[in-house]
């Protein structure tokens, strides 16, 4: 993705997110440079922050995300009695984009329609060896209800319902109707480990620097700071 695109979805992206009365943390403003500082350490050592991305396939509008994430634990902490275990996006997922299927080997995580369009997960339970199962039924709790689809079945989340994913859960997911505003609160997130997609994709953006960057985004922080 070109650096001058993803400045551009940071614009747009702020302005949608504003439009449903959601503000996001001072840090979201930082410049590349006030960034730099020590006093932003815990940011970046959490990952916090811009995240867009194109899953390293060059076609944002069609398969591609955006996110930020508000807070984070560190997964060294996990298993621990007393410590920051969560983690929190507010994410946005366009008309048709896809977000391609995948699970994650630690991570559960709530995924909450905040407003907008529809937001459609197809969703598949993993065998054994943690492969998509193509025959099981899927069991999910929607909002404290459970819910029971097919294999492969379509799961649709209007704005204030939300779905609870576990690491057995496959998913990929889609804005049906509009764009969508999506919430995620989850145990500690770890972009850089736990994502299994089903096909093999990237999860961050390869950038082409044609601009400065606007703000930084997550996967900018081991090469520019």
């Amino acid at each position: 993705m070109k650096r001058s695109r993803i400045n551009d979805i940071l614009h747009e992206s702020e302005a949608f997110i504003r439009s449903f009365g959601y503000a996001l943390p001072p840090f979201a403003y930082l410049s590349p440079d006030e960034l730099k500082t020590s006093d932003h350490a815990e940011i970046k050592a959490r990952r916090m922050g811009w995240d867009i991305t194109d899953y390293g396939q060059g076609n944002f509008d069609d398969l591609g995300l955006f996110l930020f994430t508000t807070r984070n634990g560190l997964s060294h902490d996990l298993g621990k009695t007393s410590a920051m275990l969560y983690a929190e996006k507010i994410m946005i997922s366009r008309d048709r984009q896809l977000s391609p299927m995948h699970r994650h080997d630690l991570k559960v995580e709530d995924i909450i329609n905040r407003g907008g369009g529809t937001l459609v997960l197809e969703l598949f339970m993993a065998d054994a060896g943690g492969a998509i199962d193509r025959s099981a039924d899927v069991s999910v709790m929607v909002d404290g209800m459970m819910r029971r689809l097919p294999a492969g079945g379509h799961l649709k989340l209007d704005p204030g319902e939300s779905v609870t994913l576990f690491p057995n859960n496959w998913h990929a997911f889609w804005g049906e109707g509009g764009d969508v505003l999506i919430g995620e609160v989850s145990t500690v997130n770890d972009d850089l480990t736990d994502n299994i997609f089903e096909q093999p994709i990237g999860r961050f953006s390869n950038v082409e620097e044609d601009e400065a960057p606007l703000h930084l985004l997550v996967s900018d922080y081991d090469t520019h700071l």
